[in-house]
């Protein structure tokens, strides 16, 4: 896996071995700052559910001006913290060591509202669905926030109705989905 753009570009990053995580592909990750690429330059960015924090890396290297990175497995914190090192990050990246809704409770309240939250969570727990339910109801949110949910592409997004946020887009891939929601 590489950084694909901007400062770090085609610098490889690690990547957690194992079933614990799955990275977002290139040609997706790709596809999805395609989408983004304008709400990204200068963005407050938080990646719940980092993994290897390819993506908060990707964002960073495209001119976010910090980012938080957030997950709880050890062998995925070890390869965020050599990433962010690897890419020179270390100024503006924080890694939050914590399951996603407990890291969302200890950063609410922080004076710190995100312009752009990526989550990508396990796929069929419906985690996306409570964080996206505290995000909501916290200060961690502004009016225009950008959140972006990666999911299987048989995940009922149903539920997201009854929140109060805009669907802008849901973009297909073969297995997966991103939906895009607007604060």
């Amino acid at each position: 896996m590489k950084v694909i753009a901007g400062k770090a570009r085609g610098m490889n990053l690690v990547m957690p071995q194992g079933m614990h995580t799955r990275p977002t592909t290139g040609r997706i990750k790709e596809t999805l700052f395609n989408i983004i690429q304008a709400d990204v330059p200068d963005s407050i960015f938080l990646d719940l559910y980092s993994g290897s924090g390819s993506i908060a890396i990707e964002a960073l290297s495209r001119g976010a001006k910090e980012a938080v990175l957030v997950d709880n497995n050890r062998q995925a914190l070890m390869c965020i913290r050599e990433n962010i090192k690897k890419t020179g990050f270390n100024d503006v990246a924080k890694v939050v060591q914590a399951e996603a809704i407990q890291a969302l409770k200890r950063l609410d309240g922080s004076g710190r509202a995100f312009d752009i939250i990526f989550m990508d969570p396990p796929y069929g727990r419906g985690f996306e669905k409570d964080a996206l339910g505290f995000l909501l109801n916290s200060s961690l949110v502004k009016e225009d926030t950008l959140i972006i949910i990666e999911t299987l592409i048989s995940t009922d997004i149903s539920y997201i109705k009854s929140f109060s946020c805009t669907l802008e887009k849901v973009k297909e891939y073969k297995t997966n989905k991103h939906i895009f929601l607007r604060v």
